[in-house]
């Protein structure tokens, strides 16, 4: 997509803030502030799209109690705070008193370039891109940072290309990388739970997808998913072994990291790997079990019941340090199938839209804050 009437760039731009002050409290706001000014590698792109994802909340939120928030200012410049527990200020040293530009990815068009070819190459392109501070008006990036999208690509579609798509991809490439030959996921109706379900039908990858309401395992159903276990039911845990046996899952990654979830997936994968063992082994199977996690809508403890042998790991996963182990080379074939599949595999849908003002109101932090299944916000920056 070009954009051949490009207009003048003003000197200041708004972003929304967010501040964790010394006494407790958690301040959102739209500040303005100067317009950057692309380096020769970089490109200024005029943001049109960015999504609220649930990697966004933690330094947007700070863990704040979002149901005892306030709301001053303007309807343009709204100034939201709200208290912070003493424990969780436990953990958020590092940031009291710096206001902190919000946003992990976005799309819009790119206005302005540094003198690189490869930055001028990309001036009037439509373009996804990553690296923070996107909840904003406008944001330079480095031009390696942007997926050039095809022409005629919206940039609702484009606003989402690295986060779920890359993660998505990751999942599998970690199957393969740890000799694993299929996956379990959880949280399995989420936009990224979706998205896994296409890539994974689409390669061929055996997938066990859990969830945690009837209705979410319909979702997924309708979209072709051969294997879905829903937390809530009476026969979950014999649900959840019978897939693991078909399918031959070792692996997990789970968005849910506190309470039981985490540990009842490893012991039905000890009763899947029993159920076709040989021999008994008084130490378990030897089969080696392993659960990333990935998320945190449950902030519970993770608890472990110790029922799943010897052979088993725990630990966490994040996109960033999987892209460095993968390779720049390897990211960069990641990055070709996403934009060659963004309106099919990688399709993000959304429920709301806002503008940056919008964001702040009480009512939709109340709603991004709960991370619902299904409600997923996108900013409009000039809405």
């Amino acid at each position: 997509m070009t954009n051949d009437a490009r207009p003048a760039i003003p000197s200041t731009m708004r972003q929304i803030r967010t501040l964790v002050a010394a006494d407790g409290q958690l301040e959102l706001s739209i500040a303005v502030v100067d317009m950057p000014t692309p380096g020769p590698g970089e490109v200024l792109v005029r943001i049109e799209a960015t999504p609220i994802n649930p990697s966004d909340l933690g330094l947007l939120l700070a863990a704040a109690d979002i149901s005892q928030a306030v709301s001053a200012g303007t309807p343009k410049s709204p100034v939201v705070t709200a208290p912070i527990s003493p424990a969780v200020m436990r953990g958020l040293g590092g940031r009291l008193g710096e206001s902190m530009a919000v946003g992990n990815e976005g799309a819009g068009v790119v206005v302005a370039a540094g003198d690189s070819p490869d930055a001028q190459a990309l001036v009037g392109k439509m373009v996804g891109m990553a690296g923070g501070q996107m909840y904003a008006e406008y944001r330079v990036v480095s031009a390696f940072m942007c997926m050039v999208m095809p022409d005629g690509t919206p940039a609702e579609a484009a606003a989402s290309c690295f986060v779920n798509p890359l993660t998505a991809l990751g999942m599998v490439e970690t199957m393969r990388m740890e000799g694993h030959t299929a996956l379990v996921h959880t949280a399995a109706a989420s936009n990224l739970g979706q998205m896994l379900n296409r890539l994974c039908l689409s390669d061929g990858v055996p997938l066990v997808n859990i969830v945690r309401r009837p209705e979410q395992a319909a979702i997924l159903v309708d979209q072709g998913a051969l294997h879905v276990c829903d937390s809530s039911s009476p026969t979950f845990l014999d649900d959840l072994t019978m897939a693991l046996v078909v399918t031959g899952a070792t692996l997990a990654f789970d968005a849910i990291g506190g309470g039981p979830l985490a540990g009842q997936i490893l012991g039905c994968m000890e009763s899947a790997a029993n159920a076709t063992a040989a021999d008994y082994s008084r130490y378990g199977s030897t089969t080696h079990k392993q659960v990333y996690i990935y998320g945190g809508l449950d902030r519970h403890p993770t608890e472990l019941n110790r029922n799943f042998g010897m052979a088993w790991g725990v630990g966490g996963w994040l996109l960033t340090p999987f892209l460095a182990k993968f390779g720049v080379e390897g990211m960069l074939r990641l990055r070709a199938r996403v934009i060659d599949e963004i309106h099919t595999t990688f399709a993000s849908s959304y429920t709301d839209e806002v503008s940056l003002a919008g964001a702040l109101d009480l009512d939709a932090i109340s709603t991004y804050a709960r991370q619902a299944t299904g409600q997923k916000f996108l900013i409009r920056p000039s809405l």
